[in-house]
């Protein structure tokens, strides 16, 4: 098992930060689009080589998020209408997602079989999460889904601070 960990830092307008492992070595780099359309966040290893994409949707009615693993599309979140609670889905081939995950508190499946847990950090300075990675060959897809889901969360909390405006 792999345990992996996310802080993003509370003022980074980029969205640059760094995920590590239990040693605090920077295992993968995440950067996103600074003012640029479509909004986009780019994980890569430690040679800067690109693992995964993730892009909102532009002129799309309800936000929806495209995540890219090694270049193929492993997954879409997308947000559902509603009048009252913001909801969202996660559609995966295969993946599923079991939990809380808007708390960040959730296991990750892959056909029924649990292959990462992700759990937030608490009493920490900006948003922190703990990723165990089960079956290390799905850690791309593991981390790009955690990002992902906190692109959503940072999404929705913007939209809802402009609302009240």
């Amino acid at each position: 098992m792999k345990k992996l960990y996310i802080k993003q830092k509370v003022f980074s307008l980029g969205g640059k930060f760094t995920i590590k492992d239990q040693q605090e070595k920077d295992v993968y780099y995440v950067e996103g689009s600074f003012m640029q359309i479509p909004k986009t966040f780019s994980i890569m290893d430690t040679t800067r080589k690109e693992i995964a994409l993730i892009t909102k949707k532009v002129f799309s009615f309800l936000p929806k998020f495209f995540v890219e693993v090694n270049g193929l599309e492993v997954l879409t979140i997308k947000k559902e209408f509603s009048f009252f609670k913001a909801r969202y889905t996660i559609d995966a081939a295969g993946i599923e997602v079991n939990g809380n995950w808007w708390d960040m508190d959730f296991q990750v499946l892959q056909h029924g079989e649990v292959i990462g847990e992700v759990s937030k950090e608490w009493f920490t300075w900006g948003d922190s999460y703990k990723v165990q990675v089960l079956d290390e060959e799905m850690e791309g897809v593991i981390i790009a889904l955690v990002v992902a889901i906190d692109c959503v969360k940072a999404d929705q909390a913007s939209a809802s601070s402009a609302a009240t405006m």
